[in-house]
């Protein structure tokens, strides 16, 4: 399937489940699968965002769930650029997926995520009572600027995630002292001219050097789009499911 044709098939799944999704359900009942429009209240603003039900959710058993971080291209208010690059990754190999994943929108491409953390906690506490979301296996990801807000986001809120794995981003040795104890997988391609790889590189030293582990993958001859081969051909997801919290 042309890049595209998917982009389209996704718009179009997402567009037939917003009239199957207006009101939400207790997760106790049967939910609806796949790519689904959902409305927040942040601020006493509606936010767009959308929601990945996989076909093996099961609202009986608490089930691992992903919040993914947009970077600038996808930023806006429709609630479905956001899906562009993980979202395809998702159709493409649902297979490797077996996540409720939680598509927020950063609304402003000059905002950064961390200014955006009282939409993602929105979000994911509204997602709580319609899904059996598994506390002890929350993770978190995204790439480029939402690369940076996957280390910050994640040191805003260190105990509430068992895995992160950050793409071409970037951030402080404060934020990296804050996520040390967590489990990490970050990308980068080492021909990146949008976000130096150093910038994943210096993370990871500083990480060691408050105690933690980083895995680090470089690729090499790959630009800012580390993301293709980080959500398309790694086991991120079962990298993922190999942590859990308590």
């Amino acid at each position: 399937m042309h890049f595209p044709t998917l982009i389209l098939t996704i718009t179009l799944i997402l567009i037939a489940a917003t009239a199957l999704s207006a009101a939400p359900a207790s997760f106790k009942a049967p939910a609806e699968r796949g790519f689904l429009v959902r409305t927040v209240s942040v601020g006493g603003k509606d936010v767009k965002y959308a929601v990945y039900v996989p076909e093996s959710y099961d609202p009986a058993k608490p089930m691992p769930t992903i919040i993914f971080l947009n970077g600038a291209g996808e930023c806006g208010s429709d609630g479905l650029k956001e899906l562009y690059h993980f979202g395809s990754a998702v159709m493409l190999n649902s297979e490797k997926w077996p996540f409720v994943i939680l598509f927020p929108q950063k609304q402003d491409v000059k905002h950064a995520w961390e200014d955006e953390e009282p939409m993602v906690m929105a979000i994911l506490k509204k997602s709580r009572k319609e899904f059996n979301i598994d506390p002890a296996r929350l993770y978190l990801t995204g790439l480029s600027q939402g690369g940076r807000g996957t280390w910050t986001i994640a040191a805003m809120h260190p105990d509430l995630f068992a895995a992160i794995a950050p793409v071409c981003g970037w951030a402080e040795e404060e934020t990296a002292k804050k996520v040390a104890k967590l489990p990490i997988w970050a990308f980068h391609g080492d021909q990146d001219q949008a976000v130096d790889v150093e910038r994943s590189r210096e993370m990871g030293r500083w990480i060691t050097a408050a105690g933690g582990t980083c895995k680090l993958t470089i690729y090499p001859g790959v630009g800012h789009n580390s993301w293709d081969k980080a959500y398309g051909e790694e086991n991120l997801g079962a990298w993922f499911l190999e942590h859990r919290k308590g």
